[in-house]
This record gives C-alpha cells, sequence and structure tokens, in this order.
C-alpha cells in the first residue's frame, strides 16, 4: 500500500496563517508602545528649576493652572498664557478656582486665550502667542498623561521654539499601580490613542501654521489670543 504524501496547505490557509501572524506581531508592538507611553507618563516632566520667555498652560483642570501661575510668581519666565479657556470664562472666574495665593499671581502679565477647542487648537494658538511676543522658548504646563501627546502637537506647530514640559500629576490616575484601577487604565487607554494617532498623522503633515486661516484670519486670532487680563 502505497503511502500518502504530505498534504500541502491550501493557499487560503497559508493567507490566513500569514495575517494571523500579522496581527500577533501588531499586537506585540502595540503593547510595548503602550508600555513606553506609561513609562513617559510617569516620569516626573518636572524639571526643578525651568527657565523660559513664555509660559503655557492647557486647560483641564485647575492644578495646571496653579503650576503655571507658581512658575510665573517665581519669575521662571516673562508671560503666561492660559490656552483654551472658554470664551464665557474671564479673570474673576479662574481667581476663584485657585489657590488663594496664587490668585493674586492673574496679573497684567497673564494672557487668555480663547481660541483652542482641543490640543492641536492649543499649539496653534500657543504658536500665535509665541511670535506675537518674539518667544524662542516655553514651558508648557499640563496635566502628566497629557504630556506627550501635548509636545507631539506643539513640538509639530513650532519646530523652531524651544519647548520645556513641565507636567502636573493627577492624583486620580494612580500611577504606582495603575494596571490595578480601571479608571486609570481607561484613561491612559484613551490617551495613548489619541496621542497614537496625533503621531500618524503628523507623518503625513509638515510643520503647520495656525490650521485653516489666512492672512487676515491670523491677524485677527493673534489679536484675540494676546488678549490680556484686566
Amino acid at each position: 500500500m502505497r503511502r500518502r504524501g504530505t498534504r500541502r496547505r491550501s493557499p487560503l490557509r497559508r493567507i490566513i496563517s500569514g495575517l494571523l501572524l500579522i496581527l500577533v506581531l501588531a499586537a506585540i508592538g502595540i503593547g510595548i508602545d503602550f508600555v513606553r507611553f506609561v513609562d513617559q507618563v510617569g516620569d516626573s516632566y518636572h524639571p526643578l528649576a525651568p527657565k523660559a520667555e513664555g509660559i503655557v498652560a492647557l486647560t483641564g483642570g485647575a492644578a495646571r493652572i496653579d503650576g503655571a501661575l507658581a512658575l510665573l510668581a517665581e519669575n521662571r519666565a516673562e508671560r503666561l498664557l492660559i490656552s483654551g479657556v472658554n470664551p464665557s470664562v474671564g479673570r474673576r472666574e479662574i481667581a476663584s478656582a485657585l489657590e488663594t495665593k496664587l490668585a493674586g499671581a492673574l496679573d497684567p502679565r497673564v494672557d487668555l486665550g480663547h481660541l483652542a477647542r482641543d490640543t492641536i487648537g492649543n499649539a496653534d494658538e500657543a504658536k500665535i502667542w509665541a511670535e506675537d511676543h518674539n518667544f524662542r522658548s516655553l514651558i508648557v504646563v499640563t496635566s502628566d498623561y497629557h504630556m506627550p501627546r501635548s509636545m507631539v502637537e506643539l513640538a509639530s506647530a513650532m519646530p523652531k521654539i524651544e519647548l520645556i514640559p513641565y507636567a502636573v500629576s493627577n492624583p486620580q490616575l494612580e500611577m504606582d499601580h495603575w494596571w490595578r484601577h480601571a479608571a486609570s487604565v481607561r484613561l491612559l487607554l484613551a490617551e495613548y490613542l489619541k496621542y497614537t494617532l496625533a503621531r500618524a498623522r503628523l507623518v503625513f503633515e509638515s510643520p503647520r501654521g495656525l490650521l485653516g486661516s489666512g492672512p487676515s484670519e491670523t491677524a485677527s486670532a493673534t489679536a484675540a489670543t494676546s488678549e490680556v487680563l484686566r
């Protein structure tokens, strides 16, 4: 009786096996990249004595503004831009949400930016403000989990300006044991997705100016962004 030879796999099986291998490798790569992202968030991003010409605080919590005002009070920079402020919010409303000792720092060196609605908008708003004041270096103040994406967007908008990250920790994030807390895992995964999409998008973009703005729009935006708190 003749022995049958080894049966060859069908082309469909080979294609499926190849796709499964690609998916497994992609999952491993994403997992490694996510761990690297979490390590970035866990790093301090908190230089002891930062010094720059300007400070940009990205709205999203009173702690960010508190941290930026503390830097301004220490004369770590000449001016501060609070970017992404709701148009209905002014100096009085911001001061009421701050620590009492910092509320007085809302002086004429603090500017409100009402244009930004997201991190891309923050980057464009900060770019206009920095150019208006001829600043070549900025301290960037935002939450620790938001810092990697913020630096990607701001660096793309302002490739010639030195950016110094100054992260404000989020006590609710539980970074020491983030994997044990569902809320921390959800926040990190959501921010990692946004960070990954930002990196992917910028691969196909050159450093940009103000999104969707012509010369006249840029001029009016500059005036609005540079509004000094009175």
